[in-house]
Order: C-alpha cells, then structure tokens, then sequence
C-alpha cells in the first residue's frame, strides 16, 4: 500500500495562519496490481507460440532390388558437397561431367536461386537438390544448407545422401583441402 504525507511541516508553533489539519492521504494500489493479473493472464492465455516446422527429405533407399527408380535429367540436378571449414562444394549435372565450385555459405544462397531460375528457364521443371554431408562438415553446416533450401523456395524435397560420395568427389574435395 502507498502513502502520501501531507502534513505542513512547518515546525512553527502559534502565530501564524491556523490551517485545519487534513487527513492523509491514501492511495491503494491493488486494484491496479489486479488489473495487471488479469491482463497478463488474458495475454499468455490467449497467444499461440510458434510451431515447429519440419522439412521433408528423401534418403536413398538401400534395397537395390527397388525397381522404381526416379530418373533425373542431370540438367535439373544440383548437388552440394559440404565440406570442412564451413567450405560448399557444388557443382550442375552428373558428377565428373562438371568441376565442382568453392564457395562459402555466404555466397551459396544466390548461386541456388541462379542455378534454379536456370533450370525452370531450360527445362520447365523445379530444380533437384541432392546435399552429400562428408565427413569433414558439421552438423551446422547441414542445418545452414536446409536453411538455404527453404529461404531459396526449393519445393522438391532434397536428397541426403552421405554414403555415396563419389571417388572423383572425394578426389576433387581433398585436393582443395575440404574433406
């Protein structure tokens, strides 16, 4: 509870004014501390907190007996090698066919968006994202690629594949110090 003094203070005892004493004042703050209550209670009550989102991905199947395959035009096909160093290797179409590029994950997001304008420009069709995590790279490298993909509007669910990572990939990665 609060309290206002409104005494004079004066000290003079007679002679002088004659002022009539006044009652003091008052001022309750629970009603205020209530209101405060209920208006934090509606609040937190009411929001509604974020949700998780998730992303869907596609490993490769390990019965090779699975004759169902999805053919890729290599012209629609992105891959992307993480690497050590928080270093991206990436490279358009069959592996071997084109040099792979370095690049931080600085530069990568423009070259998603560049590499699928390409493809829905030449071929008419969505882009095809397969990330290869070696074993240089690190659980945050693989989070910031998934970021990427998201921020960029890939549609396609990527494929994960960390098992085969081609000789030519490994070759090409350890050569430039990433793997």
């Amino acid at each position: 509870m609060a309290e206002l003094d409104t005494s004079s203070g004066s000290g003079k005892k007679g002679g002088g004014k004659v002022r009539s004493k006044k009652a003091s004042t008052k001022v309750d703050l629970t009603a205020m501390v209530d209101l405060a209550f209920l208006l934090i209670t509606f609040f937190m009550l009411t929001t509604t907190l974020s949700k998780p989102q998730a992303m869907d991905i596609a490993k490769p199947d390990k019965d090779e007996k699975n004759e169902q395959k999805l053919e890729l035009r290599a012209s629609q096909t992105m891959t992307i090698l993480l690497g050590k160093n928080n270093k991206v290797a990436w490279y358009m179409g069959e592996a071997g066919k084109t040099a792979p590029e370095i690049q931080n994950f600085s530069q990568i997001r423009q070259t998603i968006l560049d590499n699928k304008k390409k493809v829905k420009e030449s071929t008419g069709k969505d882009i095809v994202m397969v990330i290869k995590p070696t074993s240089g790279a690190n659980y945050k490298n693989f989070v910031d690629i998934m970021d990427e993909l998201l921020i960029t509007g890939i549609k396609t669910a990527p494929a994960i594949d960390d098992e085969n990572i081609l000789d030519n990939e490994k070759t090409f990665m350890k050569q430039q110090g990433i793997l």
